[in-house]
């Protein structure tokens, strides 16, 4: 693969994972009580799956908030004006080892809230998340989260944040297919 920021989508060997880093943004979509979640995998290892807040890297220039609205966009095909949102109500570093990379990604975490539920359209998805998100979405209940495997794992404490809660730092934290510290240090 030529393109630096394209993993290579199969499982290496855990000491040839290629580390990058990025800044990422993600929103917590509630409607009707229920949050909205995508479902992730790591193509590398065949029937992984976990459920995953909207959300992605931002571009060169591009503010949290605004990188927040864009990848809800991109990602579910709902168009906000990122003053919509609210936040940022928790921060954290996150280190994610999958089959083939491992991605360390400083996270804003934003919250919308909408009067009901809706379907998203996935027609904006990377060629990357028509791989590893084709399960689609579904909406969930903050008593539901505690039998899904969820990243962040503290969703349900971001589920109750409202205008005005001070920052939850989260610090350092890892969610992993692969361990991190198989073959890295």
């Amino acid at each position: 693969m030529n393109d630096p920021d394209r993993r290579p989508m199969i499982a290496v060997p855990p000491l040839e994972r290629r580390v990058r880093t990025r800044q990422a943004a993600r929103v917590v979509v509630r409607a009707e009580g229920r949050v909205l979640l995508g479902s992730d995998t790591d193509p590398g290892l065949p029937g992984t799956q976990w459920w995953v807040t909207p959300g992605g890297g931002l571009d060169a220039g591009e503010s949290f908030v605004r990188a927040a609205a864009r990848e809800l966009a991109e990602e579910t095909g709902l168009l906000i004006d990122p003053a919509d949102l609210f936040g940022p109500v928790a921060r954290r570093v996150v280190h994610h080892g999958y089959s083939d990379q491992i991605l360390v990604q400083r996270e804003d975490f934003f919250v919308l809230d909408l009067p009901a539920r809706f379907e998203p359209d996935t027609a904006g998805f990377t060629p990357e998340e028509r791989v590893t998100m084709a399960a689609g979405f579904g909406w969930f209940t903050p008593a539901e989260l505690a039998d899904l495997t969820v990243w962040p794992a503290e969703l349900a404490r971001l589920f109750r944040a409202s205008i005005g809660s001070p920052l939850i730092d989260f610090g350092d934290v890892e969610e992993s297919t692969v361990p991190v510290s198989l073959g890295h240090r």
